[in-house]
């Protein structure tokens, strides 16, 4: 079966500093990977290079056997418009750290935006999926509050629901939770478990690590532009077998030691 994902040598570097250097991955429908590892360790490079928000500069990387960003003619690549890439992206949902809501539309019309703007659906079965996705994320009676008056765990939930409102067959999470005080972060990592029992596909980099241990199928760990540990998270979380690993989680699960 064709992954969802799969990355093959990737790199990717600004200026003279390599911040992905020759990654491989591979994720399947219905699969859950995340990615952790210390700051700059290029996790979220690479979720963006999944989404073209990057150029790789070496590599491959496919989003259901299809070439991201370029297509290849008499053995070169050559990169694709903006138009074309903007029709990639239309099946991959990403969610920031920061929420990025209109702040001048409702949390419904921002759901609805994308919909209505980029596939010219009618308002009208728009309107009704929208009302359902913010059911769904547990916000059904703050569909006419505007950004402004959601709390942050509030607006980042209505974020995975505008993501959600294009259908996506993957789901892209960078650190969705990094930003949230403490308090508001079990709302959003229990609207991000209900969407991994419900089959979605995702790509989640994130500090979390009970959350990793709970939904993930995989979990990788970077340092460094490179993987070095994957596997299962019983296995990568529960029993590391590099001590760079040993000692990354050490400081995530013992903070105060």
């Amino acid at each position: 079966m064709t992954p969802v994902v799969s990355a093959q040598k990737l790199c990717k570097s600004f200026g003279p500093l390599e911040v992905l250097k020759g990654i491989d991955l591979e994720v399947h429908e219905r699969e859950v990977l995340c990615l952790i590892g210390p700051s700059g360790s290029g996790k979220s490079t690479l979720l963006r290079c999944i989404n073209h928000l990057e150029k790789v500069d070496a590599g491959r990387l496919y989003v259901d056997g299809v070439l991201v960003g370029y297509k290849q003619r008499g053995g070169k690549l050559h990169e694709l418009r903006d138009k074309e890439i903007a029709a990639q992206r239309k099946d991959i949902g990403m969610v920031f750290q920061r929420f990025n809501l209109f702040p001048h539309m409702t949390a419904l019309e921002n759901v609805m935006e994308a919909p209505v703007q980029v596939r010219r659906e009618p308002k009208a079965r728009v309107r009704e999926r929208a009302s359902e996705l913010l059911e769904r994320v547990g916000l059904g009676d703050k569909a006419d509050a505007y950004p402004g008056q959601l709390s942050g765990g509030q607006q980042q939930r209505v974020a995975i629901a505008r993501a959600l409102a294009m259908e996506p067959k993957l789901m892209l999470f960078d650190e969705p939770t990094s930003a949230l005080d403490p308090e508001l972060v079990g709302d959003v990592l229990g609207v991000m478990r209900q969407l991994a029992k419900d089959g979605m596909t995702m790509v989640v980099v994130t500090h979390e690590m009970q959350f990793a241990r709970e939904v993930a199928d995989k979990v990788l760990f970077m340092d460094g532009g490179v993987v070095v540990e994957d596997g299962p998270p019983e296995q990568v979380i529960g029993n590391p077998r590099h001590e760079r690993t040993k000692t990354f989680l050490s400081r995530v699960l013992n903070p105060n030691a």
